[in-house]
C-alpha cells in the first residue's frame, strides 16, 4: 500500500513536471490567429486516468494557472482578455480546467467500470477530456465576453453569427487538432503506463 502510494505521487509529480514545461515552450501551444492550439490536456487526461480525479483536478489546477499566467505578456488573446475583464479571464482559465480535470477521472472510473476490453475506455477517456476542456471553456468565454467589443467585432469579421455558430467556427480548427491528440496520445501513453504498472506490481 505505501509502494503504491509513493508510486502514486512520483507519477503526479512528473505529470505536474510535464505541464510545466509544456506551458512554457512551444511544446505546449500551437499559436493561431485566434485561439491557442492547447496540448496541455494530454497530460491532465492521463493524470485523471491513471491517479483519479483528484488528480485530475490538481493536473487541471496547474494547467489552469499556468493558462492564466499565459495572459501576462505571452499569449495575445490573453492579453486581450485581461484587459477587458481579469476576473473573467481568471475564471475561464483556471475553475473550467479544474473541473475538466476532475471529471474526465470521474467519467473514465464509470467507463472502465463497463468496458470489458479494458482499453477503449482509456482512448475515451482522452476524448472525453479534450471535449471537456474546449466546453468549459467556450462555455465561460461566452458568458462573460460574449457581449464585449472585441468578441463581437471577431464575430462580425465572421459575418454575425449567433453565439451557437460563433463557437463552432472560432474553436473548429482547435478542435480538430486537439480532440484526436489528447484521444490517441492520452488513451495511449496512459494504457501503456497502466499496463507497465501492473507488471510491476
Amino acid at each position: 500500500m505505501k509502494n503504491s502510494k509513493t508510486l502514486k505521487m512520483v507519477q503526479l509529480t512528473i505529470l505536474i513536471a510535464i505541464v510545466l514545461l509544456m506551458s512554457f515552450t512551444p511544446i505546449g501551444y500551437l499559436r493561431t490567429a485566434g485561439l491557442e492550439i492547447s496540448l496541455l490536456t494530454i497530460p491532465v487526461v492521463i493524470g485523471a486516468m491513471l491517479l483519479g480525479p483528484k488528480a485530475g483536478a490538481v493536473l487541471g489546477a496547474v494547467f489552469g494557472l499556468t493558462s492564466f499566467w499565459q495572459c501576462f505578456g505571452m499569449s495575445p488573446f490573453g492579453m486581450v482578455l485581461l484587459g477587458i475583464n481579469p476576473v473573467g479571464t481568471f475564471l475561464v482559465c483556471v475553475p473550467t480546467r479544474i473541473l475538466m480535470g476532475w471529471l474526465t477521472g470521474v467519467l473514465f472510473q464509470m467507463i472502465e467500470g463497463v468496458d470489458k476490453t479494458h482499453t477503449l475506455s482509456y482512448f475515451a477517456g482522452g476524448l472525453i477530456g479534450a471535449a471537456l476542456n474546449t466546453l468549459f471553456f467556450m462555455g465561460t468565454l461566452m458568458l462573460f465576453f460574449w457581449r464585449t467589443e472585441y468578441i463581437q467585432e471577431l464575430n462580425a469579421s465572421l459575418g454575425g453569427l449567433n453565439v451557437v455558430l460563433f463557437v463552432c467556427v472560432f474553436v473548429g480548427i482547435n478542435g480538430l487538432l486537439e480532440l484526436p491528440a489528447s484521444c490517441l496520445a492520452g488513451g495511449a501513453v496512459a494504457k501503456a503506463v497502466e499496463r507497465a504498472t501492473r507488471t510491476m506490481a
